[in-house]
């Protein structure tokens, strides 16, 4: 029998061609092991969230939680159910206009998500420092409002999956808020 002669190049190509497949099925499996742990941090913080028993109990979740659970360096919360509104942060609960959460919920997509200079006005002193931010629009029978998550460094945008999992969170948020009075 007589060996089998190989061109050089040809070997070379379907070397590197072998190479780039790998690169991508390691990128595939990074890429699969981030969006599980992004469902899991979700599913974590709609538990957390189920067990407040009123406002302000959610309120303490979103705020003090929620950071650790999504990895974000701050949340804050908005709620009106048309008669009352609240807003929570990291400075607390407190009662505010219910004009003021209407306007600002209308303007928003169910969730926007995006690098920015400052952040939304609802980080308070805070929004200097956000440098992306995730906005969940909450939409109720009742009331309407929105959480605003946010980082200081700019991550990459996280697409379609990671817009409907916010999206699943703020419809979870919204079905518990109805329960309740905004007080």
């Amino acid at each position: 029998m007589n060996p089998i002669e190989y061109d050089g190049g040809a070997l070379n190509s379907l070397r590197q061609r072998v190479a780039e497949v790998e690169e991508m099925n390691e990128d595939l499996v990074a890429f699969a092991r981030g969006q599980s742990s992004a469902v899991a941090a979700i599913h974590d913080a709609v538990l957390a969230a189920l067990a407040a028993r009123s406002p302000e109990a959610l309120g303490m979740v979103v705020t003090c939680r929620w950071p650790m659970l999504l990895k974000v360096d701050e949340a804050a919360l908005f709620w009106s159910d048309g008669t009352a509104a609240f807003h929570a942060d990291a400075n607390g609960f407190r009662a505010v206009e219910s004009r003021l959460v209407a306007r600002m919920a209308d303007h928003l997509r169910p969730v926007t998500m995006r690098a920015v200079g400052r952040g939304h006005p609802v980080f308070g002193a805070q929004a200097a420092e956000m440098r992306s931010e995730a906005l969940i629009r909450l939409d109720g029978v009742a009331g309407c409002g929105l959480i605003a998550l946010g980082q200081r460094r700019a991550p990459a945008a996280e697409g379609l999956h990671g817009a409907r999992l916010l999206r699943f969170l703020g419809r979870s948020v919204s079905h518990m808020l109805e329960q309740w009075p905004a007080r």
